[in-house]
């Protein structure tokens, strides 16, 4: 082998050992690094708390080990949240997105859940807020514009009635449609079904009548379901008997 080959050879042989000592560090899926983040975004959460008036943030969690959670007050929310975008450490430029849950046990049956986004500082914090179907949540349109869109679905799906928001209309259901899909007690089968008249020549909304009693389906398959099939007894019998010897051997 000449010597050129034998530079070459080693100049790869090396890179390679470069690579492997690299990727034997620490990487992101260690304890340790979880650890890490879980307690700097508490320690985000709690200068969040601090920087607000007692009692604005009702509770600091972190979910998962990686999940920023606050819990704030329904009179505290757009103090909170113009601090979130604003203030020094925070930078939470955008509102990803806002949507609502529903927990039909509970007092204040809704929650208000915002997700922001700090690009320049590479963060994420969830802000959630309490409320029920009487009683409006403060509209942060005023601090981020895109949530006029969010607040629109939310009140649409679930009822929640949005503060200040000039542009409360329904957005993914027709405009006479009667209440609110995505609360649990909404029915199945809704209220009333559309469809096209042709003597009218038009859409018209009728109630819902349904052609047959609801019923829970087994899913099942119905080859899943049989133990066995035709044919089986002699797949069992050659198992048993073992393969029979040809041309006669024993």
């Amino acid at each position: 082998m000449s010597r050129a080959a034998r530079r070459r050879l080693k100049a790869s042989s090396t890179a390679s050992c470069s690579c492997r000592r690299r990727s034997g560090g620490r990487g992101p899926s260690c304890v340790a690094d979880t650890i890490d983040k879980g307690a700097a975004l508490l320690a985000l959460g709690e200068a969040a708390r601090a920087a607000l008036p007692q009692g604005c943030v009702e509770a600091v969690e972190v979910e998962r080990g990686a999940e920023l959670v606050l819990r704030v007050r329904r009179d505290g929310l757009l103090e909170a949240m113009t601090l979130l975008r604003d203030g020094e450490g925070f930078a939470f430029e955008q509102l990803m997105d806002l949507c609502g849950t529903d927990w039909p046990e509970r007092p204040e049956r809704f929650d208000v859940v915002y997700n922001l986004l700090s690009l320049s500082l590479n963060q994420r914090v969830r802000v959630v807020v309490g409320t029920d179907a009487a009683t409006p949540v403060p509209s942060v349109a005023a601090i981020w514009p895109v949530a006029t869109w969010y607040e629109r679905e939310a009140w649409d799906m679930y009822g929640i009635v949005f503060e200040g928001q000039t542009d409360l209309r329904r957005l993914l259901t027709d405009y006479g449609f009667e209440g609110h899909p995505l609360r649990k007690d909404f029915p199945l089968t809704g209220y009333v079904e559309v469809r096209y008249d042709e003597e009218r020549k038009q859409v018209v909304y009728e109630p819902v009548k349904l052609t047959q009693d609801f019923r829970n389906f087994d899913f099942l398959s119905p080859w899943e379901a049989m133990t066995t099939l035709p044919g089986d007894e002699k797949v069992h019998l050659n198992r048993i008997e073992g393969p029979k010897a040809k041309g006669g051997e024993a």
